[in-house]
């Protein structure tokens, strides 16, 4: 038999390591209550700041709205000076002493306010007379022979196109010139 031959731990020895087994214990919980404090603040902002960007996301989605329902209100306002024009026009037409030339008049300042319209708010016209054919801008509705202008320009406009800043809102409508064709002997 085998005799045990360590050392017997003193008293003392054993609660020194009991204490410093203790405060270790202490110290970790204090710094898991620590991390769990932490922890809890990380998920409180967190569903702080979900909770502002779902409000941000609905505020948008509402102003998004609005500006689709609402957003021609101005451009419509500015519109409306054309319109009580219009009905000013009627008006003096229907007069039993209305004048030719007192409608044509009112008719050509109707139109320019259209056109302080248009210009105001970026729509320019497309009238392409003597300018080379082009289909992003002009739609052919015939092809005439002429010596008057070039081949595959535009002879006349049927209708004005029309742009806005960039975008073709209409296409001018154009009769496009061709080479007289030599009459057979």
């Amino acid at each position: 038999m085998q005799e045990d031959i360590s050392e017997p731990v003193p008293p003392e020895a054993d609660a020194t390591a009991d204490a410093a087994s203790g405060d270790a214990l202490g110290q970790l919980q204090a710094q898991l209550a620590e991390a769990q404090a932490q922890a809890a603040a990380a998920r409180d902002a967190q569903l702080r700041a979900i909770a502002e960007l779902d409000n941000v996301r609905k505020r948008a989605e509402r102003e998004i709205a609005n500006n689709l329902r609402y957003g021609a209100d101005r451009v419509l306002g500015d519109l409306l000076a054309v319109s009580d024009s219009l009905d000013l026009g009627l008006q003096a037409a229907a007069a039993p002493e209305a004048s030719v030339k007192a409608i044509a008049d009112g008719i050509a300042a109707t139109r320019q306010q259209l056109t302080a319209f248009f210009e105001k708010h970026g729509v320019k016209v497309v009238d392409p007379v003597g300018q080379p054919f082009n289909p992003d801008l002009h739609e052919a509705v015939s092809a005439i022979e002429s010596t008057e202008v070039a081949p595959n320009h535009v002879l006349s406009v049927m209708q004005k196109g029309y742009r806005l800043h960039e975008r073709l809102l209409r296409p001018a409508m154009v009769m496009v010139a061709k080479a007289p064709t030599s009459a057979a002997s």
